[in-house]
C-alpha cells in the first residue's frame, strides 16, 4: 500500500520568533489578515505591528475572543474576502489557531500558524476541532495543507501559565503509544494510507525527550526564561508529537480523552492535555505494558504535577458506575482499530480501575 508523510513546509522556533512573521507571511502574499487572540494582542502589540510593517505589507489584525464555531469561521471568512486577503495567520492558543485555520479553508489561502502556549501539538497540524454554543466538539475538519509556516516564539511562550505547558506536555505524551497502536493496528491515518514506520519512530523520540526536559522545563515555565530544556519541551509539544500523529494516528488514549471532555465538569475543571494523559494511562495498562514503564509513566506523571486521577481531573462521583459508563463509551471509538489486540468495554475498564488503584 502507498503510504504518505506530511508536515508543515517550515518549522521556525526560538526566541524572537515573532520577528520574522512578516518576511516570511510576505513570501506568500502581500494581504495579510492576522486573527490574534485578544487576550494575547496586548503582549505582543509592539512586536506584531513592526514585523508586520517591515516587509511593505498590507496588515488587518482581527481580535478573537470566542468559540470555534461554524457561525465563527464563517463570520471572519467574510471579513477576510472583504479585506482582500492574501494570507491568513493565526496567532495564539488552540481556539484561535483552530479558528484560524478554518478561515484558511473556507477561504482558499495559505496558513501561518503562531503559537502563543505549548498546551497541545495542534499548531502544526491540518485538523481543526469545532464546537456547538454549548462548547460540545461536533466536527473535525482538515485543511488541504498544514500550515506553511509554524513560527513558535518560544520567548512568548516562556510567560505563559506553566498549567498550559503542562498539558502540553498531557498531549504530547500519547504520540508514542498512539502512534504505535496505529502501526501495530488495521486503521489508516488522515491521509486515508497505513502509516509510516518514520511517524512511530518520531512519536518514541518525543516521549523520550518528555521525559528527559520535562521536569526542568517545568521549573522555569511561566516565568520567562528560556532554558535548554523548555526550547526541547516545546519542540517536542510542538512538533515531534503534531508529525508523529499526523502521520500515525489515535488509539485509546484519545479515545479516553475525548470522552472525558464530554462530561461537562470534567471539561470546565481540567484540559485537554490532562485529559490525554490520563487516557495514556489507560491506554499504557490496558495494553499490558511492562511494570518498568508503567512505574516511569506514573512517577513523571507525580515529578511534574500531572492529575492521574479522575477526580483530579473534576469527576464528581468516581465508583463502579461511572467507570463503567466511561468504558463502555470509550469502547465505542473509532479510534479503537488502532491497537495490536481488540479491546473491549471490559478491558478498558479494567484498565481504568487499575489507573485509579496506582498507588
Amino acid at each position: 500500500m502507498t503510504r504518505i508523510f506530511r508536515a508543515p513546509a517550515f518549522y521556525i522556533q526560538g526566541p524572537g520568533s515573532l520577528g520574522l512573521l512578516g518576511e516570511k507571511a510576505a513570501t506568500l502574499g502581500r494581504s495579510v489578515v492576522a486573527v490574534c487572540d485578544a487576550a494575547v494582542f496586548p503582549h505582543i502589540e509592539a512586536e506584531l505591528a513592526k514585523t508586520l510593517t517591515r516587509q511593505d505589507i498590507e496588515p488587518t489584525i482581527i481580535l478573537f475572543d470566542a468559540d470555534v464555531t461554524h457561525r465563527e469561521m464563517d463570520r471572519l471568512a467574510e471579513e477576510v474576502r472583504r479585506k482582500g486577503g492574501e494570507v491568513v495567520v493565526g496567532i495564539g492558543g488552540g481556539r484561535t489557531l483552530d479558528v484560524s485555520k478554518g478561515v484558511a479553508r473556507r477561504t482558499g489561502l495559505p496558513f501561518v500558524s503562531v503559537p502563543t502556549v505549548a498546551s497541545t501539538d495542534a499548531p502544526a497540524t491540518r485538523g481543526i476541532v469545532i464546537y456547538d454554543d454549548n462548547h460540545a466538539m461536533i466536527a473535525v475538519e482538515q485543511m488541504d495543507d498544514n500550515p506553511a509556516f509554524v513560527i513558535v516564539d518560544t520567548g512568548v511562550i516562556a510567560r505563559a501559565p506553566a498549567r498550559l505547558l503542562r498539558g502540553g506536555i498531557g498531549d504530547a505524551l500519547t504520540a508514542k503509544f498512539e502512534a504505535e497502536g496505529t502501526w501495530k493496528g488495521t486503521g489508516l491515518s488522515k491521509h486515508g494510507t497505513r502509516p509510516l514506520k518514520t511517524g512511530v519512530m518520531l512519536g518514541d523520540l518525543c516521549y523520550r525527550m518528555l521525559l528527559e526536559h520535562g521536569p526542568g522545563a517545568m521549573h522555569v515555565a511561566g516565568t520567562g526564561e528560556v532554558t535548554p530544556d523548555l526550547e526541547a519541551l516545546i519542540e517536542a509539544i510542538l512538533w515531534l508529537s503534531a508529525v508523529a500523529f499526523e502521520n500515525t494516528g489515535l488509539s485509546v488514549a484519545h479515545a479516553v480523552a475525548t470522552e472525558l471532555g464530554a462530561i461537562e465538569p470534567v471539561r470546565k475543571q481540567s484540559l485537554h492535555g490532562e485529559h490525554a494523559a490520563y487516557g495514556t494511562l489507560v491506554q499504557a495498562t490496558a495494553e499490558d505494558r511492562s511494570e518498568g514503564e508503567l512505574e516511569t509513566l506514573f512517577s513523571f506523571y507525580d515529578e511534574i504535577g500531572m492529575p492521574r486521577r479522575l477526580a483530579d481531573l473534576g469527576l464528581p462521583a468516581v465508583d463502579d458506575a461511572a467507570i463503567d459508563s466511561l468504558a463502555l463509551a470509550c469502547a465505542k471509538s473509532p479510534f479503537l482499530i488502532n491497537q495490536e489486540h481488540g479491546l473491549d468495554a471490559d478491558d478498558l475498564a479494567a484498565a481504568f480501575r487499575a489507573v485509579e488503584n496506582h498507588s
